[in-house]
């Protein structure tokens, strides 16, 4: 296999890898019914810093010199906004996986590049394909007819999906590599973390320190558990095409939709069948929309 071909082939598996955990991740969060929010996330922050230093550390990767930050201070200031955004998303997609929403959050992320597309076209101009528009128009189909039965908007659903967009957009202004912005993003919000941690362990409020070790445990785990994915795609945007990802980044959803159903007996009544079948026929529309492209991509690495 030529270099190339070898190469679109690793990064493809470690984005397949990549999804397959973000998938999987319900299954960790339910060691953690009911679980504080608020405490998690910081929890999520506080251990994603030195976590993050061991993967430099492991990969031989430098770190970031302050003088290559201040020479960026506009990078760094995303990286600020770009973790608010994150953390928006991130609490609201973990709360429903604590609080027996995991259909939520799938479909969260089956809508997430519906909004993404938006964006695309709002802020960077970009043109949408007639395969795209029909993605657009089902999915806001689905998502309206859920809203007029149910008569609430999905929030959890919308905050996921939207702000995953936000964030995506946000990144793509920051011109540092993701690993570095991740680590930065943390970093920002650390002291935040670390002060709440300590009111909360002084008032004695804290729900993991006034747990098992084990909670504790788990609680320090939803660092490495959330950032391991993020890494392995890190490293798969470099290797591979972003169509390639964009059709792998389903697997997650899925993975959550077969989850909710089938372990977790989450309902799934005629309504939500109705909306997803909407988001799920668009989304089937741009991916065999997309095979030709990547098709022919194929051919022209293994080509080389």
């Amino acid at each position: 296999m030529p270099s190339s071909a070898r190469s679109t082939f690793q990064g493809n598996a470690l984005a397949a890898v990549s999804f397959l955990l973000w998938g999987l991740m319900p299954l960790y969060y339910q060691f953690l019914p009911n679980a504080s929010i608020n405490e998690l996330l910081a929890f999520r922050l506080l251990c994603s810093v030195p976590f993050m230093l061991l993967v430099f550390f492991v990969m031989g990767k430098p770190l970031p010199s302050i003088a290559q930050l201040r020479a960026n201070k506009r990078s760094v200031a995303l990286c600020g906004l770009a973790s608010i955004i994150m953390c928006v998303s991130w609490y609201s997609f973990t709360w429903a996986l604590t609080h027996g929403q995991v259909l939520a959050a799938s479909l969260g992320f089956f809508i997430n590049p519906l909004f993404a597309i938006a964006l695309g076209v709002v802020c960077l101009g970009d043109k949408l394909t007639l395969a795209q528009k029909l993605a657009v128009f089902l999915g806001a189909i689905g998502i309206g007819y859920m809203i007029y039965q149910y008569q609430a908007l999905p929030w959890l659903a919308l905050l996921m999906g939207g702000f995953f967009a936000l964030y995506g957009l946000c990144k793509k202004y920051i011109q540092f590599d993701s690993l570095t912005s991740v680590t930065i993003e943390a970093a920002l919000l650390t002291p935040m973390a670390m002060c709440y941690l300590l009111w909360l362990a002084l008032t004695d409020q804290s729900v993991a320190l006034s747990g098992s070790n084990t909670q504790i445990l788990l609680y320090m785990g939803s660092a490495p558990v959330t950032l391991l994915p993020l890494i392995f795609f890190a490293l798969a945007i470099r290797a591979t095409s972003l169509s390639m990802v964009g059709l792998m980044q389903y697997i997650e959803p899925s993975i959550h939709f077969i989850l909710a159903v089938t372990l977790f007996n989450e309902q799934f009544d005629q309504v939500k069948a109705v909306s997803f079948g909407f988001i799920w026929t668009g989304l089937l529309f741009c991916s065999l929309e997309a095979l030709p492209r990547l098709r022919q991509r194929w051919i022209t690495h293994s080509a080389h």
